[in-house]
């Protein structure tokens, strides 16, 4: 519509030019007086304007009937595509003049404009390879998804513009959710250029959320050997596409199998913590504990986890808490200052019922650092020692509003899990969650509460309960007792 008025305000602008310059050369006095072989013209200055006019359009006519006098004098000598090579000339021209036009409204967001110019192109043209692109691009700029469908389809056609098309198709199928289409096309597409970054990063997504983790690894090779990927985080990858292979493989109930695929995704990745878990409850099965502490420690040293600490508890299930924190002192020896460090060991001192011991391993954390789990820890180190019930339950109180603590949080969107996933619940990016503390405390720590009786071990039934229940029962109750105040909690004692 604005193109249309502006095209209009120009033309009658012109119209008013013309018509002052014609009523301006009538006005003046004069003119112009050719002599030339005893012939004499006098001509006014309209006329003499009109009569240049007339000479440049004749000058125009005879270079055209030169080149065309050129042109047949080719075809004569054999050229047997000069003269229409003449005329195509003009018509190309026209065409790629419209095809620019196309190509420019298109970037300025004018989808009826760049479909108009690429119709036009594509009539003087005959090149669909070019014209069919910008009108699909135009068709989904407007919001006509049938006729860039239509358009892409047409594209099929031709070997040329084969893959253009699967890519259209494929885009528009994923943005209806159509997963299972998309998938056929993304491999459609994949084996027409398997070296397009952006249709192996498609591939690769699509396989992951269908949990085609054979056909995702090979995928993932493909990057690699064409170099989309670097070799360190390809390394990574193919471990988590391994390891999720493996979880799989162990829900149908192949357990020989699962653990081997998961002690190949340990070896992948030495560093990835659910591979590690799981490649050390595998060698525990096998009845090879030096294996499985060999692997807990190697990513221990990387990063330390509360699933780490259980799948190395789990090592020796019925030894006494005094054995178990003898055996985990080696543990800590690699990141003793770590926070997961000291909270492990202080909830191997309260297993042990060494309260005191517990207090000092947790450090400064109270202060520093105190999440949920570190105030729940203190709450039952506070009932292990004897405090009055509202102290306990001040502690709990601040436990109730801490924050929760590291969590699996997708780097990507930031979406926050209950347990490691290869690709992201939320976003469906693969491969992007990170142990680490969320922004806002908001969701309950999967690992945090539950770790504490699970590395006390067979301790008395009693003050286990007296200590775990801290976390699992009292904690519903937070409230002042009706005859004494809650107490705020101490930091030490």
């Amino acid at each position: 519509m604005l193109w249309s008025i502006i095209k209009i305000v120009v033309f009658l602008a012109l119209v008013v030019v013309v018509t002052f310059g014609v009523s301006h050369l009538l006005e003046l006095d004069g003119g112009v007086r050719i002599v030339m072989a005893g012939v004499e013209l006098n001509l006014t200055p309209l006329k003499a304007v009109m009569a240049l006019a007339l000479i440049i359009a004749a000058l125009w006519l005879l270079m055209k009937l030169a080149a065309l006098l050129i042109a047949v004098l080719r075809f004569i000598n054999g050229d047997e595509t000069a003269i229409s090579r003449y005329f195509d000339r003009n018509r190309q021209e026209k065409g790629y003049r419209a095809l620019s036009e196309g190509m420019l409204a298109l970037a300025s967001g004018e989808g009826d404009v760049a479909m108009a110019r690429a119709a036009r192109a594509d009539r003087y043209l005959k090149k669909p390879a070019l014209t069919n692109l910008v009108i699909a691009q135009a068709a989904e700029m407007q919001g006509n998804r049938a006729k860039a469908e239509e358009v892409y389809k047409r594209l099929l056609k031709d070997d040329r513009t084969r893959f253009v098309g699967v890519r259209g198709i494929l885009r528009q199928k994923i943005a209806d959710g159509d997963t299972d289409t998309a998938l056929k096309l993304a491999q459609t597409a994949f084996g027409l250029k398997p070296g397009h970054g952006e249709i192996q990063d498609t591939l690769l997504k699509l396989q992951t959320g269908q949990e085609d983790w054979a056909g995702a690894r090979s995928t993932l090779n493909a990057k690699l050997k064409f170099g989309n990927i670097p070799r360190d985080v390809h390394k990574r990858r193919d471990a988590v596409l391994a390891l999720s292979a493996a979880r799989d493989i162990a829900v149908e109930g192949k357990t020989v199998e699962a653990r081997e695929a998961a002690i190949e995704a340990n070896k992948l990745s030495p560093h990835l913590i659910p591979a590690a878990v799981m490649a050390a409850r595998s060698y525990i099965a096998q009845g090879a504990p030096r294996y499985a502490a060999r692997v807990i420690r190697k990513a221990w040293d990387q990063q330390p986890h509360p699933d780490l600490a259980a799948a190395f508890a789990a090592i020796a299930p019925d030894e006494t808490p005094q054995q178990r924190l003898k055996r985990f002192a080696k543990l800590f020896t690699a990141r003793p200052d770590h926070r997961e460090s000291k909270l492990v060991e202080a909830e191997l001192n309260l297993a042990a019922e060494d309260f005191p011991a517990a207090r000092r391993a947790l450090g400064g954390l109270v202060e520093t650092d105190p999440d949920a789990r570190v105030l729940t820890i203190m709450a039952a180190i506070e009932r292990g020692e004897g405090a009055p019930d509202r102290v306990v339950k001040g502690w709990l109180a601040r436990a109730m509003s801490a924050p929760r603590g590291p969590q699996w949080i997708c780097n990507n969107c930031q979406h926050i899990h209950g347990e490691w996933v290869p690709a992201c619940e939320n976003c469906g990016a693969f491969d992007t969650l990170a142990w680490k503390t969320p922004p806002q405390g908001d969701v309950t720590s999967p690992t945090g509460i539950e770790m504490l009786p699970l590395i006390m071990g067979d301790m008395d039934d009693q003050k286990a309960t007296d200590i775990a229940s801290v976390v699992d029962a009292e904690i519903v109750d937070t409230g002042p007792e009706p005859s004494e105040p809650v107490e705020e909690p101490k930091t030490e004692k």
